[in-house]
């Protein structure tokens, strides 16, 4: 009885700790997937200079260090990296070069619409329930212009509720036509 017992106990630590270690396991895994979604979000935006910023993952929050231009740039990081699933918070530790720029200059207004269209793009190319490859974003002093076509109202009203949740986004503007109706 005795003997039983104590194998009973065995079992019961070494199955605990092998599920422990799964565990691990796979939240290394899904942090590696976020590190790798991160680095090519940046990598693929022609606004950033990606090679100057670096991401770390830890249980879901991913930290941005390096160096950018100016504050939009760091916004905009930011911003893109805070949409990829698995996500659960942004530690952004990027580094201004550049702090001359004045967020009510010409030059600043136009690197927030940049932020803003790239921001909102990328949102809608990830997203599976929107055809993100069929909608224009224009942005023009924060106002923003959905163009093409989607498939449905609900695609429609996703697309719209995406680009209002948007930081720095004043307005939207809804030129988008159904599938079937542009026909």
């Amino acid at each position: 009885m005795k003997r039983t017992l104590l194998s009973l106990a065995l079992v019961t630590g070494l199955s605990t700790s092998a599920m422990a270690g799964t565990n691990t396991w796979e939240k290394e895994a899904m942090d590696a997937w976020i590190d790798g979604k991160a680095e090519a979000t940046l990598l693929f935006n022609g606004n950033l200079d990606s090679f100057d910023i670096n991401t770390d993952v830890s249980m879901g929050k991913l930290t941005l260090t390096g160096k950018v231009e100016n504050k939009i740039e760091k916004e905009l990081a930011e911003e893109l990296v805070m949409g990829i699933d698995g996500v659960k918070g942004v530690d952004n530790r990027l580094v201004v070069v550049n702090e001359e720029m004045d967020a009510e200059s010409e030059e600043a207004s136009q690197f927030t619409d940049a932020k803003i269209s790239t921001v909102i793009t990328s949102r809608l190319l990830f997203d599976s329930e929107v055809s993100g490859l069929d909608i224009d974003v224009d942005v023009d002093n924060r106002e923003v212009t959905l163009n093409g076509t989607v498939d449905s109202e609900a695609e429609r009203d996703l697309a719209i509720a995406i680009a209002k949740n948007t930081n720095d986004v004043s307005s939207v503007n809804d030129e988008l036509m159904i599938e079937n109706e542009a026909e």
